[in-house]
């Protein structure tokens, strides 16, 4: 019987033990950069694809080997630059998260032998286009895949009554830092009769609705 006994106490503690393993399995390495074997990084919550561009309000993680001080985190800032020790300002959008690191490696040959850069992105900012002009909620939209011109309208809640339909623009920069921008027409009524083919907005892309 007093074995018996023993055994029930060892199972119940046992069983009251579980959620404070699993609690503890769940907590351990949450901000570790894990390759998933698609071309993906995972770092926390956040998962790029290895050709990923970065863009203003990424947040990233640059460690620099044996050197705390030189190691920063960092935001890509609305000019696209971020700002690091001995180096100053250096750009950041439209490069791989790869390209940065070679980049402020190379500069900081200058002061730190061999320099060993990692650049990992702890958060990427939402991807958006715009929609503006004489729609009911004009701003901007979050980029979820693939996204089509009729699909930004729609989700832009759809035309006020005097909106110019047959002569909608699309206002695209080459890149976030370039002042090029080009503008690309778009027939509304055309599109909805399947007269034209789907028109897809790349991220950054305003749509304007006169």
């Amino acid at each position: 019987m007093t074995t018996l006994t023993t055994r029930i106490g060892v199972l119940v503690l046992g069983l009251a033990l579980l959620p404070a393993v699993g609690r503890a399995q769940n907590s351990q390495t949450p901000n570790s950069q894990t390759p998933n074997g698609n071309g993906t990084r995972t770092t926390g919550s956040t998962a790029v694809p290895a050709d990923y561009r970065l863009a203003p309000g990424d947040k990233l993680r640059v460690e620099v080997y044996k050197d705390a001080q030189l190691s920063q985190s960092l935001q890509v800032r609305p000019d696209g630059k971020v700002t690091l020790p001995l180096i100053g300002d250096i750009v950041a959008t439209d490069l791989t998260p790869i390209q940065l690191r070679d980049r402020i490696a190379s500069s900081l040959k200058e002061y730190v032998t061999n320099p060993v850069v990692t650049v990992i992105v702890v958060e990427a900012s939402p991807v958006l286009v715009y929609v503006m002009g004489e729609v009911n909620q004009p701003g901007s939209i979050p980029m979820r895949g693939q996204m089509t011109v009729l699909q930004a309208l729609a989700q832009a809640g759809g035309f006020r009554e005097f909106a110019n339909t047959k002569d909608i623009r699309i206002l695209r920069r080459a890149s976030a830092n370039s002042k090029t921008v080009e503008t690309i027409r778009f027939n509304y009524n055309e599109a909805v009769k399947g007269n034209l083919a789907p028109l897809f907005l790349s991220p950054g892309d305003m749509v304007v609705v006169p």
